[in-house]
């Protein structure tokens, strides 16, 4: 038996105990996308051309190269958040949904190694 209220235990908590974070972590990353993506598209429209070397001139940039591998991180983040909303609400079978959480979190996963790996090389490279 608890001595707290009803309202006390489940202050800033969900059914599964972390639906405050996973509220703050969509807005967070949000608001990260909207500076880190506006600063991305000011930056191309400054570019003279949008020619390969002009672009790999761009990423060059150790700059440039920070900043678009926190936009790939961030857009893969906010990506897996709103996917893991959909796949909890939409997927009904437990054994689908596991699986489905699990493919949805190796495949962002992957893509924001991958975005990194390729700035990198092309960071290093050029």
């Amino acid at each position: 038996m608890s001595l707290k209220t009803p309202l006390g235990r489940v202050l800033g908590l969900g059914s599964a105990k972390e639906g405050t974070d996973h509220w703050w972590g969509q807005r967070v990353s949000a608001v990260a996308m909207i500076i880190l993506g506006s600063w991305f598209v000011y930056s191309l429209l400054r570019l003279d051309s949008l020619t390969y070397l002009d672009v790999i001139r761009f990423i060059g940039v150790p700059l440039n190269g920070i900043l678009l591998s926190l936009l790939s991180i961030t857009l893969a983040y906010h990506s897996y958040l709103g996917v893991q909303v959909v796949i909890e609400d939409y997927v009904h079978a437990p054994g689908t949904k596991v699986v489905s959480l699990l493919l949805s979190r190796f495949a962002h996963a992957f893509v924001a190694i991958a975005a990194v790996y390729a700035i990198l090389v092309i960071g290093i490279g050029s």
